[in-house]
């Protein structure tokens, strides 16, 4: 970081502690004004900060070198007043309540993103609660769709400032699944911005069932980030609400449709039993995964007929492809970054197979990024990458 920028937002929270600013307005602020600030100090030139309390109101102006648009500032997770395009003003309501500011910059950081993740969670929960009271009763109905729309707005934005404090939290570590051993590897496009739109969620349903949903929202950063979480949630909500695996890509798509017209992702959805190694997938546009079988041969699990991601018209999963993996069975989930690196879809989903039996004996941990690695040993067009690796080991074999 550069040390102007820590200044910087070291002056921003000792402002807020000594006007008793909450301690969620005060992350939206420092995460606002770095955002700002950060370009310009990277390319050499001044930022001006000024604060100033009165009348119950801590203002807070960020004066940079070059103007800043309307779009941009909307972007923002705390959105400013501008007096013109290079200097922007935030008024935040003071209170009594002291939040002392942490020794270190990560310390704080750290304090502030917990702070937006339980606003988030509230969030959440609230507009959980508020779609219930609207399917329960038809009075009202458009006063409380006006609150909806503005309740999701507020969780939205505070997603996008998560996204980029939190982008390891996003992708979680696999789940605890005796019979199974998990692994995943994610690449993003772009090491210095890894925020986008490959996201995928592994949960045990109280079956004791494996469920994996993986995603590939279209475009990249935060917006599609955003996309592609809000499909994984609606997809572990209907899930755990038991709706039937066939009907999830479709009625997850109907669900957003209102709420996140622009949204396109692809989606596949795995199943499966730990016991038996019985996998049920279901599949909307997206690359068909690779089974490499204890045999040491590998092919392509694809649907006779393939669906629809989330935002295609007719989305869904109109035939779900069932199969029992054998122990030593070895299954690939990826997004298509891993099969595009050199521009040629077919020839990597090719190449893919021929890599998979030579490296499925590896251990389960490093399957994933060696065969990244591999299929990235050219890259002519450079995309998010998520590989899962799903396998039913060998009796006595050590996990």
């Amino acid at each position: 970081m550069h040390p102007h920028l820590a200044r910087l937002r070291r002056r921003l929270r000792t402002a807020c502690a000594e006007a008793g600013v909450p301690l969620e307005d005060r992350a939206r602020l420092v995460m606002a004004a770095t955002l700002l600030a950060e370009p310009a100090l990277d390319s050499g030139t001044d930022v001006v900060l000024e604060t100033t309390t009165a009348d119950r109101l801590l203002a807070v102006t960020v004066r940079v070198p070059h103007p800043v648009d309307r779009p941009r500032r909307n972007t923002l997770p705390l959105l400013p007043y501008a007096e013109d395009d290079t200097s922007l003003t935030w008024h935040l309501p003071t209170g009594t309540a002291q939040h002392p500011i942490p020794a270190g910059d990560d310390q704080a950081t750290d304090e502030e993103t917990l702070a937006l993740i339980a606003r988030a969670d509230t969030l959440a929960q609230e507009q959980r609660e508020l779609k219930h009271e609207l399917a329960e009763t038809n009075s009202g109905v458009l006063a409380m769709y006006i609150e909806l729309e503005q309740r999701d707005e507020q969780l939205r934005r505070a997603h996008a400032v998560i996204f980029r404090e939190l982008e390891d939290a996003l992708r979680p570590g696999p789940p605890a699944v005796p019979g199974l051993e998990l692994a995943v590897h994610y690449s993003p496009t772009d090491q210095d911005s890894p925020t986008g739109g490959d996201l995928y969620d592994w949960f045990v349903l109280p079956s004791g069932h494996l469920h994996i949903t993986l995603v590939d929202a279209v475009g990249h950063g935060v917006t599609s980030t955003r996309h592609a979480l809000t499909v994984t949630h609606a997809i572990r909500t209907l899930a755990l609400e038991g709706h039937p695996f066939r009907d999830l890509i479709a009625r997850t798509a109907h669900t957003l449709a209102t709420i996140e017209p622009d949204l396109m992702a692809t989606v596949i959805l795995a199943r499966i039993n730990p016991t038996t190694g019985e996998l049920t997938l279901a599949n909307g546009s997206h690359p068909a995964p690779v089974l490499a079988t204890v045999d040491g041969q590998a092919r392509l699990l694809r649907p006779p007929v393939v669906g629809r991601g989330i935002g295609f018209p007719e989305p869904g999963s109109p035939e779900l492809l069932h199969h029992t993996l054998d122990p030593g069975d070895t299954l690939l989930l990826y997004t298509d970054g891993l099969v595009e690196s050199r521009k040629d879809y077919l020839e990597g989903q090719t190449r893919l197979l021929n890599l998979a039996p030579a490296h499925a004996p590896l251990p389960i941990t490093e399957l994933p990024r060696e065969l990244a690695t591999r299929m990235h040993d050219v890259v002519l067009h450079a995309d998010d990458t998520v590989v899962l690796a799903v396998r039913r080991p060998l009796p006595d074999t050590p996990r």
